[in-house]
């Protein structure tokens, strides 16, 4: 479905990215990949998502904190690939604490990776894909884009961010064959989510499974994990002729939590 088409995935060395990374690749697309990790374990990734498309993939080591180094991201695919199509913005970071005791420079890090780095992003790739009149966004919100937790007030208000960010830029690529949706998560089995089950568990003084079906129980209504691969099949569809007419929009992908 997408041979010829040029994707960047950020995030994409870790658990979510990497599932997004591998459908797009899966359906044909030249990709570039990016993040954190041992050199020879993202190595092992590009080598296997070249395999899978047939096509290439490339990794850039950007740090997303930095906006000359994601400016250097979207030129480096642009100059290997020619131009990028598919543009997901998946990095993000996360610390829990009350608003009083949050840690400043925390905040500012959350905002900048979560939210800034969408915007330095896709304002670099917008040019080219007006220019094709044909582009792809997607922003890995969360559903912290549509509701608020305690003691999360970066990640909440980097999220609400980044889905109000997605409407406006879909509203100003309506015309060129652009579209641009949020997707927002649930509880997915990353790094960031077993840090928070294992501080309920000392909490609450229980075990780790334990805590993770109080976590569910409380928020998502199927008592499951949403999958990487789900979230990976939603942007594989919002990138497919099925959604060309689906923009602006914040998909959650939650397991019921928001229908609450």
């Amino acid at each position: 479905m997408l041979k010829g088409k040029n994707a960047v995935v950020t995030g994409s060395t870790g658990v979510i990215g990497r599932a997004i990374a591998e459908a797009l690749s899966q359906a044909g697309a030249n990709i570039l990949i990016n993040g954190f990790g041992a050199a020879a374990e993202i190595e092992a990734l590009r080598v296997a998502l070249a395999r899978r498309s047939g096509g290439e993939a490339i990794y850039h080591g950007a740090n997303m904190l930095r906006p000359d180094e994601i400016a250097a991201l979207i030129a480096a695919a642009e100059k290997r690939f020619g131009g990028v199509d598919i543009l997901v913005n998946c990095a993000g970071i996360q610390h829990v604490a009350p608003v009083e005791k949050f840690p400043p420079e925390k905040w500012d890090e959350i905002l900048a990776i979560n939210l800034s780095a969408a915007f330095h992003a896709l304002r670099h790739a917008l040019a080219g894909m007006k220019a094709r009149r044909w582009g792809r966004i997607v922003n890995i919100a969360s559903v912290h884009g549509l509701v608020a937790s305690l003691d999360k007030s970066a990640y909440v208000a980097a999220k609400h961010g980044l889905v109000g960010l997605t409407k406006t830029v879909a509203l100003e690529t309506a015309a060129f064959g652009i579209t641009c949706n949020a997707i927002c998560p649930g509880y997915v089995d990353t790094p960031l989510v077993q840090v928070q089950i294992e501080a309920r568990a000392r909490k609450e003084g229980c075990s780790n499974a334990d805590a993770l079906a109080l976590l569910l129980r409380e928020k998502q209504p199927s008592l499951n994990f949403v999958t990487p691969e789900q979230i990976a099949q939603t942007v594989l569809f919002l990138c497919s002729p099925a959604a060309a007419a689906i923009t602006g929009t914040a998909i959650p992908v939650d397991g019921g939590w928001v229908a609450q």
